[in-house]
């Protein structure tokens, strides 16, 4: 699949500027849809850019001749969809029944404090967002989070800053995202 670029936004400060694909390519792939497309657009965006801008959600609505309000409505019903584009390190905290009874409460509180967000939330330079998800499933390594991709079990309110500190060294050293070997 093809996709045109377009520079959707500059940060100056940065000196980051952040490409996207164009909506209008995959509204093409929907010509001639109505309000029951309405999620798969929404999925396709999202895929494509990170998450819904709003500049995406009155583009699909005029598309599909639905109000922004409409599209809001479905968008923030599902927990799938987000309005913010996400940190480059993605931290989810298992809030599972398993890991609630060994504490993760405590340690979204801690990453919350060390983060200085909430859920839903990215840090202001982008480095880290937060989402509290039902389940990540592995419930024997309780209580768990996800780094984008990264699991770490066991995780205790004073390894938070530990944990976090290291996705700062990798940002701050300009080094990759990967997991280190």
């Amino acid at each position: 699949m093809a996709w045109t670029a377009v520079v959707q936004e500059s940060d100056e400060r940065k000196g980051v500027r952040l490409v996207t694909p164009d909506i209008d390519t995959i509204l093409v792939k929907h010509r001639d849809a109505k309000r029951d497309a309405l999620i798969p657009v929404l999925q396709e965006v999202q895929e494509a850019q990170g998450y819904l801008s709003r500049e995406a959600v009155v583009r699909i609505g005029k598309h599909l001749g639905l109000p922004a309000s409409k599209i809001y409505g479905v968008a923030t019903f599902y927990n799938q969809f987000r309005f913010q584009p996400q940190g480059r390190f993605h931290v989810q905290v298992c809030r599972g029944t398993a890991c609630h009874v060994k504490g993760s409460a405590a340690v979204l509180d801690a990453i919350k404090r060390e983060l200085k967000i909430e859920p839903g939330q990215t840090s202001r330079d982008g480095t880290f967002s937060l989402e509290v998800v039902a389940c990540i499933g592995a419930c024997g390594l309780a209580p768990v989070i996800n780094i984008s991709g990264e699991f770490h079990a066991g995780v205790s309110t004073q390894k938070v800053k530990g944990i976090i500190d290291s996705y700062r060294a990798r940002a701050a050293g300009g080094g990759s995202d990967e997991k280190a070997a």
